[in-house]
């Protein structure tokens, strides 16, 4: 839970929270998941389920671009709640679903148009109960009652009972495009978060083996040096008693003389330090004679 607050309070988080509302939104707008009615009446006024013979081609060029939209469906169907699945494939229209009866169509209408059941409502109740008048001959001939719904419609356009205008149908194509872009955008944003926390590991781990080698390098070197000092300290009760001009004078002060401009630059990062340790040792070891 943590992890998660943590992710949405993140610039990655928000932007990766509105690409998939984003997607979203495109996706149900442009009917993903629409049923076989909304679907169709999406981009066509009419619909016919399988099994009802309508002739389509006829009966769209007879509702043209009208807001109205005409489905036949299977007889026994719920035609309100079929209806209601049309919100947002059909605005702005007024639907008319019908289901044959024996000498008569079940009908059920409902106002797609702005405030059609607020400010607006007596207006969709004229409209709704008239619309299908007349239509009751024609069960058995499904195009001529889609003329007979038309020629309704037109009156009660010239009645200003239903806005006047031509439907507008807005293609669902753009709006798929827009959820892939969004998702490949959350895709693309992850898989570059991924890689890019891989990289940064990678570049982590490798400071940590070169941190951790420099160590042991240093710590070996100053266990050298160590053994150095203990080398020279020994070496000076040897010294004390030498001659001061003699061979081993000579070469235990030039080794004590090195080892002190030596001991500044033991904190420094230089491979060349272990070396140069190493050669102190051997000449301190010459001198003790091991």
């Amino acid at each position: 839970m943590t992890r998660a607050r943590r992710f949405l309070k993140s610039g990655f988080g928000l932007v990766t929270l509105a690409c998939l509302v984003l997607a979203g939104w495109a996706t149900w707008s442009a009917g993903v998941f629409d049923g076989p009615l909304a679907r169709q009446l999406r981009s066509s006024p009419v619909y016919a389920a399988p099994g009802q013979h309508v002739d389509l081609a006829a009966a769209e060029r007879v509702v043209g671009n009208r807001r109205l939209v005409i489905g036949f469906l299977d007889g026994g169907t719920d035609l309100a709640a079929a209806c209601r699945t049309l919100s947002n494939a059909a605005p702005d229209t007024i639907a008319v679903l019908l289901s044959p009866k024996t000498d008569d169509f079940d009908h059920y209408t409902c106002s797609r148009f702005p405030g059609a059941y607020d400010a607006n409502f007596g207006k969709s109740f004229v409209a709704e109960s008239k619309i299908t008048n007349g239509i009751g001959g024609f069960s058995k001939q499904p195009l001529n009652a889609v003329k007979t719904i038309v020629v309704n419609y037109d009156q009660l356009v010239l009645s200003s009972t239903i806005p006047d205008g031509s439907r507008t149908i807005n293609p669902s194509l753009p709006r798929y495009l827009i959820a892939i872009a969004a998702l490949a955008a959350v895709i693309a944003g992850a898989a570059a978060l991924y890689f890019g926390a891989r990289r940064a590991a990678v570049a982590t781990e490798a400071n940590r083996i070169r941190r951790v080698e420099s160590d042991d390098e240093k710590a070996t070197l100053s266990s050298s040096a160590a053994v150095l000092a203990q080398e020279i300290i020994n070496l000076d009760g040897r010294y004390a008693h030498a001659a001061p001009r003699g061979s081993f004078a000579s070469k235990y002060r030039q080794l004590a003389s090195d080892y002190a401009n030596l001991l500044p630059q033991l904190d420094k990062d230089d491979s060349r330090l272990h070396t140069r340790v190493e050669e102190l040792l051997t000449r301190s070891r010459k001198l003790t004679g091991k």
